[in-house]
C-alpha cells in the first residue's frame, strides 16, 4: 500500500499545482484611475477628527506618534491656520468610527485592554498597489517632484511595486531610506545585480561609497533602465568626468554607451570590463601583428592598452599616420 502512496499524492496534487501556477500568469489588468479614487475614499459615515484627538484616547500609538511629529511630513504646518499640512488621517481615512467605543480617559483604557478599532480606518496594506501609491500622489505629484512625472508609465508602477515597498512611513522619523540601506531594498527585486556586485570588480555599493540613485531614478525616467541622464554615458561621466569629452579623437563606440564595453554592476574582469583583454577589442577590431624577426609576423595578443592608452579618446595626435589619437605619447 505504502508505494502507491506518492502515485496517489501526486494525482491529487497535479491539478493543484498547476492551478497554482496558472494563478501566477493571470493577467490582472489595471483598472481606471476613478476606481482606485474610490478605495482611498474612506468610509463615507466616518467624521475626520484630528490626530490629537485619535492618540488622546489611546497610547497603543504613541511611538509612532512621536516619531510622525519629528518627520518631515509631521514638520509641516499651514501658515494660515498653525494646523498640521498632513497628519494620520490624511493617509489612513476618518477616524472618528475607529475611536468611537473608546473612553475619554486613556488609562482606562489601558486598563481594559481597549484599542482603538483600526477595521474602521482604510485596509491600506490590502489595497491594490496602484491604490496604495495613488494615497501619496495625492500630495506627491509632479507639481512637488519633477520626476513623478513618469511614475505611473515607469517600469515600478507596472511591475505594482507600491510607494509603501519603499518608504516605510513607521519605522521612525527618517521617511526616506538612507544610502546605506538602499542597496539592500534594491536586492530584494533585483538578486542578480547583488550577484554582479559581489564580483571581483564593482561599483563601491558595498562600500557604502555610492547608492543605486546616484545613478537610477526609481521614480520614472524617459531613458531605459531608469538612468537619470540622457545618456548612459551622461550618466557615468558625471562621477568619470575625464572621459566625458568632446575629444578630437574619439573612440566611437564609447561616444553614447559605456556599456559597450563595461558591466554596470560588476565583472569578473579589472575596470567592469565585459571581457578580458585583447578578446574584448577583438570583438570590434581584427587583430594585427608585429614583426619580430624578418619573415615572420605574430599575432599581438597582449592587452590593447599597453600601446592604446587613451582608449576613451584624446586630443593629442599620435605619430601614426593613421591620424589615430589613441595611442601613448
Amino acid at each position: 500500500m505504502q508505494r502507491f502512496l506518492p502515485v496517489v499524492f501526486a494525482v491529487f496534487a497535479f491539478p493543484l499545482f498547476v492551478t497554482a501556477c496558472a494563478e501566477l500568469k493571470e493577467s490582472r489588468p489595471i483598472l481606471p484611475v476613478r476606481a482606485y479614487e474610490r478605495m482611498i475614499v474612506g468610509r463615507l459615515d466616518a467624521e475626520y477628527v484630528g490626530t490629537d484627538n485619535c492618540v488622546a484616547k489611546c497610547h497603543k500609538h504613541d511611538k509612532i506618534t512621536d516619531d510622525f511629529l519629528h518627520s518631515i511630513h509631521g514638520e509641516q504646518i499651514k501658515p494660515e491656520t498653525r494646523l498640521p499640512l498632513v497628519n494620520c488621517e490624511s493617509c489612513h481615512g476618518p477616524g472618528s468610527l475607529a475611536i468611537d467605543e473608546l473612553e475619554n480617559n486613556p488609562e482606562l483604557n489601558d486598563q481594559l485592554k481597549k484599542k482603538c478599532d483600526t477595521t474602521k480606518f482604510l485596509d491600506i496594506m490590502n489595497l491594490p498597489p496602484q491604490a496604495q501609491s495613488l494615497i501619496c500622489l495625492k500630495c506627491h505629484a509632479a507639481a512637488s517632484i519633477p520626476t513623478l512625472a513618469h511614475w505611473n508609465a515607469s517600469p515600478h508602477a507596472l511591475n505594482d511595486v507600491s510607494c509603501f515597498d519603499c518608504h516605510k512611513l513607521h519605522q521612525g522619523p527618517q521617511q526616506k531610506v538612507s544610502h546605506e540601506e538602499m542597496a539592500e531594498l534594491c536586492y530584494g527585486c533585483h538578486p542578480e545585480v547583488k550577484a554582479e556586485n559581489q564580483l571581483f570588480s564593482h561599483h563601491p555599493l558595498r562600500e557604502k561609497k555610492m547608492a543605486c540613485v546616484d545613478c537610477h531614478e526609481v521614480h520614472g525616467t524617459t531613458q531605459e533602465k531608469l538612468l537619470r541622464e540622457n545618456t548612459p554615458k551622461g550618466t557615468c561621466t558625471k562621477c568619470h568626468m575625464d572621459k566625458q569629452g568632446p575629444f578630437v579623437f574619439e573612440h566611437a563606440d564609447v561616444t553614447e554607451n559605456c556599456a559597450n564595453c563595461h558591466a554596470p554592476h560588476g565583472s569578473v574582469n579589472n575596470n567592469l570590463l565585459n571581457a578580458a583583454m585583447p578578446f574584448l577589442c577583438l570583438q570590434c577590431h581584427g587583430g594585427h601583428t608585429l614583426i619580430n624577426i624578418p619573415g615572420v609576423k605574430q599575432l599581438f595578443t597582449n592587452r590593447c592598452t599597453d600601446c592604446h592608452s587613451q582608449v576613451h579618446g584624446t586630443d593629442i595626435p599620435s605619430p601614426a599616420t593613421t591620424g589615430s589619437g589613441t595611442f601613448r605619447q
